[in-house]
């Protein structure tokens, strides 16, 4: 995303926050950018009976958490450390005049945000209509090429949780255990080790 150096140029501080930490709650306003030194950022909302919902999962050196900036709006949803995580934190009025000044960084930018809503776009009707075994593909499926970029059968390990992939795609942990084997015996999935590859 945007270079350290010029993050640190225009004020930029590094924080570490601490496993289970909260970067920002849903409902709060926006005050600054933020950009992922070391560690994992997961972005989710609890629902009324409890169960959590996750959104996305970001990691270094990944940005999130910018809409609320530009729209000036609140967090719709909480951003949570999954790990002790060095994150940069950059004010908001520094980050839109860096912006001005850098429009390559700008369009970086633009871009990531366009790529996040075209995955909410394609998983919003996935989650609500599709069967458990389509679901996780289509998540992992993301990861793999949009996120890590790999292409070749099983070359992506999946380092999340049975518990994540459920948050990720709306269903239980049994329905998640259930469809990986499934999917696994279609060789649409390998399991080494308890780890899913893709």
């Amino acid at each position: 995303m945007i270079p350290v150096d010029i993050l640190l140029e225009n004020g930029a501080k590094k924080r570490l926050f601490e496993k289970n930490e909260y970067i920002f709650r849903e409902g709060k306003k926006a005050h600054f950018y933020y950009q992922i030194f070391s560690g994992e950022v997961k972005m989710n909302n609890f629902l009324e009976n409890g169960k959590e919902f996750i959104q996305s999962f970001f990691s270094a050196p990944r940005s999130f958490g910018e809409p609320p900036l530009f729209a000036n709006i609140r967090y719709p949803a909480n951003a949570i450390a999954t790990m002790d995580s060095e994150i940069f934190l950059l004010e908001k009025k520094a980050f839109l005049q860096l912006l001005t000044s850098h429009p390559l960084i700008h369009l970086k930018i633009t871009e990531a945000l366009a790529t996040r809503l075209h995955y909410k776009a394609i998983m919003a009707p996935e989650i609500s209509s599709q069967e458990p075994e389509h679901r996780i593909l289509r998540v992992l499926d993301y990861l793999k090429k949009e996120i890590y970029k790999l292409e070749k059968p099983f070359s992506f390990k999946v380092d999340l949780t049975r518990q994540q992939i459920a948050d990720l795609t709306g269903l239980r942990v049994e329905t998640v255990i259930r469809a990986t084997k499934a999917l696994e015996k279609k060789k649409e999935l390998k399991i080494k080790n308890r780890k899913v590859y893709r």
